[in-house]
C-alpha cells in the first residue's frame, strides 16, 4: 500500500512513513494511491462481530507490512479495551429512520478517541522499533487536543505540543488538555482562533529545517491514520442497519472535514452509503461551498459548538483532490487562492462533490432548540455539535434510507450550553468527577510563529 500527496510533489510513502510524516513535504495531505475494496460478502460478514474485529478487517488492507496481523490485532484490542461501552460505538434510535451513533464512550468523551487511542499505540510500536524520538505538534478546536494528550501522555519517545485558541474551547475541553501532569505533554493557549493555530502548525511543517531539527510529526486529522481509524464506525453502523443490502446515510457535524471524509473512504471501499450530509454551525463555509460552488472566507464567529468554529477545513483538500481527478497542481492552485481569500469550484468539480455530499447549517438558536426538543421528545441529552447534526439530519429523512447522525461528544463536555437548553447540567463520568479541581499546566503564547517555534525548541526533551 502506497500513499500520495494531494499536491503531487512529494514522494510516495508506505503506511508507517505516512503516519509519522503527517503533512507531506509539498504541503499536501496523504491519501491512498488506490482505495482497497471490500466486497458485499465481507461487509455482510461484519454483522455481529466485536468492534475490534471489524476494525481489524477494515484497517488491515491499508497498513501493508507495517504491522503483522498479530501486532495489529493487539494494538486494536489495547486501543478500545477501556472504552465505556461494550459496543464501543452503539446506535440509539432518535426517531423513525433516524439514529444516533454514540462516539463519546472513549477516555476523553469524544469521537477523536477512536482514532487517537489507536494511532498512539501505532506510533509507539513503530518508534520503538526504529529507536526514534519525535515531537508531535497539533492544533485543536477542542477535542483533538485532549484525545492526543490522553493517547501520548507519558510515552518515552514522544513530546506533544497542542495549540488551542485561548478562550475558545469549553472549560471541560481545556482542563482535559491542561490537567495531565506528565512532563512530555504541553498545552499551549494561543492568542487567536483555531485557524491561526492550524496555520502555525502547517507553517512549522513547511519549514524543513525546523521540521527535521525537532523531528516534527502530526496527529491532527491531516494525519491519514486518523481518517483511517474513523472509517470503521461507518461500517459497523451501516451493517447494524442492514448493509450491504440496504443503503444508509450519515449526517456529520463538520469542522475540519476529517470525520466525514472517513465516510467517503468507507463508501469508496464499497460500503453502500447513500448520502453524506455536511452539517455546519453558523461558520458555514462548507455549506456555502456545496450550495454555490464558492469557497470564500467570511471570518469565524464563536459558537456554542466550538469544535466546529473553523473556516479552513484541512481535509476538504482531500475531497478536492478526488473531484479534480487527483490533479496535484490544480489542488495546489486552489490552496494558493484560499490563502488570498477563497476560490470557485469548477462546475464539473462541484457536480462531482454533490454526487456524494449534501449539506445544511444550524444557527445558535436552532442548536439550543434542538437540544431542548431532543430531550423533551426522547429523553436523550445531546451536545451542541450533535444537535447541529441532528437538526440538519431531521430535514433530510427518507423513509427508505436510515439516517445516522454522528454523536461526536458527550454532553458533559459542554455543560453550560446543555444546561441553558434543558435546565439539566450533565455530570461528568465518575472517573472524571474531579476534573474541575485538578491543577492546570498551560502556557499562554502569542499568535506568532517564531515565538511558538522557540517555545517548542526550549520545552521539548533533548
Amino acid at each position: 500500500m502506497r500513499y500520495v500527496s494531494t499536491r503531487g510533489q512529494a514522494p510516495e510513502l508506505i503506511f508507517e512513513d505516512t503516519m509519522l510524516t503527517g503533512l507531506a513535504r509539498d504541503g499536501g495531505l496523504y491519501v491512498p494511491a488506490a482505495v482497497p475494496h471490500i466486497d458485499a460478502r465481507d461487509i455482510r460478514a461484519l454483522a455481529g462481530v466485536p468492534y475490534e474485529e471489524a476494525a481489524f478487517r477494515v484497517i488491515r488492507p491499508f497498513v501493508g507490512e507495517t504491522f503483522d496481523e498479530a501486532t495489529l490485532r493487539r494494538l486494536i484490542e489495547d486501543a478500545y479495551r477501556d472504552f465505556g461501552h461494550a459496543a464501543r460505538a452503539p446506535l440509539v434510535q432518535l426517531a423513525p429512520g433516524h439514529f444516533l451513533l454514540e462516539l463519546f464512550h472513549g477516555p476523553t468523551l469524544a469521537f477523536k478517541d477512536f482514532a487517537m487511542q489507536l494511532i498512539g499505540r501505532m506510533f509507539q510500536e513503530v518508534l520503538t522499533r526504529r529507536k526514534q524520538r519525535i515531537t508531535i505538534v497539533g492544533a485543536t478546536s477542542g477535542d483533538t487536543g485532549s484525545a492526543a494528550i490522553e493517547a501520548f501522555r507519558g510515552l518515552e519517545n514522544v513530546d506533544v505540543f497542542i495549540l488551542f485558541p485561548y478562550g475558545r474551547v469549553s472549560d471541560v475541553q481545556r482542563r482535559q488538555m491542561t490537567t495531565p501532569d506528565e512532563a512530555n505533554v504541553h498545552a499551549v493557549a494561543v492568542d487567536g482562533d483555531f485557524d491561526d493555530c492550524q496555520a502555525a502548525v502547517k507553517e512549522m511543517f513547511a519549514d524543513a529545517t525546523f521540521r527535521d531539527e525537532v523531528g516534527l510529526a502530526a496527529v491532527n486529522s491531516i494525519n491519514w491514520a486518523r481518517v483511517l481509524a474513523q472509517t470503521v464506525y461507518y461500517f459497523t453502523a451501516a451493517v447494524a442497519l442492514g448493509a450491504p443490502h440496504r443503503r444508509v446515510s450519515f449526517t456529520v457535524p463538520t469542522g475540519n472535514f476529517g470525520d466525514i471524509f472517513a465516510g467517503l473512504i468507507a463508501k469508496r471501499m464499497g460500503l453502500p452509503i447513500d448520502r453524506l450530509v455536511v452539517a455546519t454551525n453558523r461558520n458555514d463555509i462548507l455549506h456555502r461551498t456545496l450550495t454555490s460552488g464558492a469557497h470564500q472566507k467570511a471570518g469565524v464567529a464563536p459558537t456554542i459548538s466550538p469544535s466546529m468554529d473553523i473556516e479552513v477545513s484541512s481535509n476538504f483538500e482531500r475531497a478536492l483532490f478526488e473531484v479534480y481527478d487527483r490533479d496535484g497542481p490544480a489542488v495546489s492552485q486552489l490552496m494558493f487562492e484560499l490563502r488570498a481569500g477563497g476560490f470557485d469550484l469548477s462546475q464539473g468539480a462541484l457536480a462531482r462533490l454533490r454526487e456524494d455530499f449534501d449539506s445544511g447549517r444550524c444557527d445558535e438558536d436552532e442548536t439550543a432548540a434542538t437540544i431542548t426538543r431532543v430531550r423533551r421528545e426522547t429523553g436523550q441529552i445531546i451536545c451542541p455539535h450533535t444537535a447541529v447534526g441532528a437538526k440538519v439530519a431531521a430535514e433530510r429523512l427518507d423513509p427508505a434510507v436510515p439516517m445516522v447522525t454522528l454523536a461526536t461528544a458527550h454532553p458533559a463536555k459542554f455543560p453550560d450550553a446543555v444546561e441553558r437548553a434543558t435546565g439539566h447540567r450533565p455530570p461528568l463520568p465518575p472517573r472524571m468527577a474531579d476534573l474541575m479541581e485538578r491543577p492546570e499546566r498551560v502556557v499562554r503564547a502569542p499568535n506568532d510563529l517564531t515565538a511558538l517555534k522557540t517555545l517548542i525548541r526550549e520545552r521539548r526533551s533533548s
